[in-house]
Formats: C-alpha cells, structure tokens, sequence
C-alpha cells in the first residue's frame, strides 16, 4: 500500500456510527431530534475540539453563505460547526468509513442542503480553479509528507483573496516521538513538520500569511481539564471509539510530547493572491 492507502487503512473503524449514535442515546440524546452541536463532544476530532473550531473562526471572516473546503473532513464535525453557522462546506477525505458517517450524521441534523462530502486526495483536488471562498484544514497535514502538494493545490482552487486556515501540530525541538500517536501507530506515517516548513511553503504558493498563533499553552490546559474529568463522558468515550483500544497511550504519548516542547499546535491563516 502506498502512504495515502496505509493512512486511510488506519483511520477506518468497523461499525462507527453505530457506536457514536450509541454514546449519544447512551447520553440521553433524542437521535430523531439531534442538533450539530449535540455531536460536537464526539466529532470535534482534534486537539481543543470544539473550542478549537471557535477558535479558529473568529480568524476566518466568514460570511452567510461562504463556500467552504474541509480538506481531510474525517465524520464532518467543523464542517457542520460552519454549516451551522451560515456557511456552505464541501468535505474531502480518503477514508471510506468516515465520509459514510459524516454523510449519515449530516442527515441527522439535517444540515445535507449545506454540506457535500467527497473521497478524494488533498494532493489531486477534484474541483475546478477558483471555486471556493476559503478553505481550511485540521490535523491532517502530520499525515502527509507533501504538504507544498497540498498548499499548491488548496491555492489553486480558491479565489483570489480566499483564506487558507491551517490548524496542525508542529514540531518545537528535534527530540524523538515516542509512538503510537493519534495520527500514526508508527513513524512511517508520521510527518510532522516544523512552523518554518509551513510558512515556507505557504510562502512559495503564493500566499500571504495574515495571522499565526502557537497554542501550546491552549493545548496543555485543555489537555489537563479532560484528564481531571477522568475517562468518563462522551468526549473520552469519541475518542476510544475512533482511535481503538490504544487511545490512553496515544494521548498519553501527545501530551508528553507537547509538555515535553518536542511539538506544539499552530495556528496558521493565508490569503490567496
């Protein structure tokens, strides 16, 4: 298998949205009744979650109607925190099982009119140039090795003035990784690139950087409330679903990681030219 095969191999999981609807009616929830945020303590799957989103829209400039593409959607949750919001989002993975779930829960909380999802590569975007308002993506790029691949083709397909947000773990020192992380059992599909590698390449396809944020300090005091509140409630449980059985020691090994100042999570906004 190639590298963009291995990673969506790793990320599918039998029976998922059975599981999530039964952490969700386990929670009291009305599955004929759900609502986006009803989900988002489960599909928010990234560091910070849902406050993470928030944080990264208040950057974005977002406007009823703009036309969003998630690059590297997973079950769709920021792209129906957006759509909730007045936006129209386009999602695109590689994982079949993720896309079926974010399809299915989209449905549920009747958000179908405003969200589109598609499987397809972050490096062969199947969409004409200039199509969408902005674009953004979150904890994808540690799984690709190209990521001017990526930057090239997220420039190509958005208006000029567009903006590119970028929310991604970065390496902060050359210590090693202890595996598996949430994003890789082992280094052969991991990586993760430093803040000046991004700039970079952002840089040579010709965007302008407007805004860009380390949020470590964000991600150790978030990281620190969900320990406190122990392995109970629906956000631990959305993890364990979507990351197996190995999810304590993944976490366990990403906080090391970023208390230790081996990575750290970025914030990174581009304009197109």
């Amino acid at each position: 298998m190639n590298i963009e095969q291995q990673v969506a191999s790793y990320y599918g999981r039998e029976n998922l949205e059975d599981k999530i609807l039964g952490m969700l009616r386990d929670a009291g929830k009305n599955l004929d009744q759900l609502r986006a945020d009803d989900l988002a303590a489960i599909d928010e799957f990234h560091l910070g979650g849902r406050e993470a989103t928030q944080a990264l829209a208040e950057f974005m400039q977002l406007r009823p109607g703009t036309h969003l593409l998630d690059v590297g959607c997973g079950i769709g949750g920021p792209a129906r925190f957006f759509a909730s919001r007045g936006c129209q989002v386009t999602g695109i993975d590689l994982t079949d099982e993720f896309l079926r779930v974010a399809g299915s829960l989209t449905r549920r909380v009747k958000l179908d009119d405003k969200i589109k999802f598609r499987q397809g590569s972050a490096l062969k975007l199947p969409f004409d140039a200039h199509t969408f308002d902005g674009a953004y993506t979150i904890h994808v790029c540690m799984n690709v090795a190209d990521k001017g691949g990526v930057i090239r083709e997220v420039a190509r397909v958005l208006k000029p003035g567009g903006r590119f947000t970028i929310y991604d773990l970065v390496r902060t020192s050359d210590a090693a990784l202890a595996f598996p992380l949430p994003w890789a059992q082992t280094p052969e599909t991991s990586f993760v690139a430093s803040m000046d590698d991004y700039r970079r390449e952002v840089q040579a396809a010709g965007f302008r950087i407007e805004h860009q944020r380390d949020r470590r300090q964000f991600a150790l005091e978030f990281m620190q409330r969900r320990m406190a509140q122990g392995a109970s409630g629906p956000l631990a449980m959305g993890i364990h679903v979507l990351m197996g059985e190995q999810a304590p020691l993944m976490l366990k090994n990403v906080n090391m990681a970023i208390a230790n100042g081996a990575l750290s999570p970025i914030e990174l906004i581009a304009v197109a030219s």
